[in-house]
C-alpha cells in the first residue's frame, strides 16, 4: 500500500509580473492532500486558489518552493514532457467553462484523454457515457447539450484514464441548483467508488458539506 500523499506542497511562493510589475500571489503555502481524501479550497477571488491548483495540476511552475510532489513524485526538477506524462497519466481537470472542443463528438471529447496517450478508447468510453446517461448524446457536438450534460461529459473526459486525482475548478459556476447537484453527486461516486482524490475550489457553502476536509484562502495564504 502506498502511503505517500496525493499532494505535498512546501513553502510554495508564486508572483505574477506584468509590464515589469511583480504581484505575489501565493505566499509560503503548506499543502497537503492524502491519497483518496476530498478537500474543498473556498475563498474570495484572486486569493490564489487556482493558481495553487494550476501548480499541483502541473499546469505551471511556482516561483519558488521548498517542494513539490503529485503522486509520490517529486515534480520540482521534471522537465516539460516529463510534467506532461505525469499530468496525463495521473491528474483529471474539470473546469467552470468545461472547456470541451466544440467540433467533436461527445464520445471523442471524452476519449481525448486516453488517445493523447496512444490508448484506443471506444470501450472505455461507452461504459462511461453510458453509466452517466450520456449515451444517446456521444455522436452529438457539446453546442447540442445542456450546460448540465457539457459538465458531466467534462468529468467523463476528466476521469476516463482513470487518474489518481481530480482537480475541480468552480464545477458548478455555471450551473443552477439542480444540476449543480447532479454534478457533486457524480464527483462524490467517483471518489467513493474509485477511491479519487479529489480537491474542489468552490463558492458554494452547501457542497463543502460533503468534504472530508474545508480550507479557506485570503491573500495567499491558509486561514484558520
Amino acid at each position: 500500500m502506498n502511503d505517500q500523499p496525493a499532494i505535498d506542497v512546501r513553502d510554495l511562493h508564486h508572483a505574477y509580473t506584468h509590464g515589469g510589475v511583480t504581484e505575489p500571489v501565493l505566499h509560503g503555502i503548506d499543502f497537503r492532500v492524502e491519497r483518496g481524501e476530498f478537500v474543498v479550497i473556498m475563498g474570495p477571488s484572486g486569493c490564489g486558489k487556482t493558481t495553487l491548483l494550476n501548480i499541483v495540476g502541473l499546469m505551471m511552475r511556482p516561483t519558488r518552493a521548498a517542494a513539490v510532489q503529485v503522486a509520490g513524485r517529486d515534480v520540482l526538477g521534471l522537465n516539460d514532457a516529463a510534467r506532461t506524462a505525469l499530468r496525463r497519466e495521473q491528474i483529471g481537470f474539470v473546469f467552470q467553462r468545461f472547456n470541451l472542443l466544440p467540433t467533436i463528438s461527445v464520445a471523442r471529447n471524452v476519449g481525448l484523454p486516453l488517445r493523447l496517450r496512444g490508448i484506443a478508447p471506444d470501450g472505455q468510453v461507452r461504459v462511461l457515457l453510458d453509466e452517466m446517461g450520456l449515451a444517446a448524446q456521444a455522436r452529438k457536438k457539446p453546442g447540442g447539450l445542456s450546460v448540465g450534460q457539457q459538465q458531466r461529459v467534462a468529468i467523463a473526459r476528466a476521469i476516463v484514464a482513470e487518474p489518481t486525482v481530480l482537480l475541480a475548478d468552480e464545477p458548478t459556476g455555471n450551473l443552477d441548483s439542480a444540476n449543480a447537484a447532479v454534478v457533486l453527486d457524480l464527483i462524490q461516486r467517483f471518489h467513493r467508488e474509485r477511491g479519487l482524490t479529489v480537491i474542489m475550489i468552490t463558492h458554494n457553502e452547501q457542497l463543502a458539506v460533503e468534504a472530508d476536509r474545508v480550507l479557506h484562502m485570503r491573500d495567499g495564504r491558509f486561514c484558520e
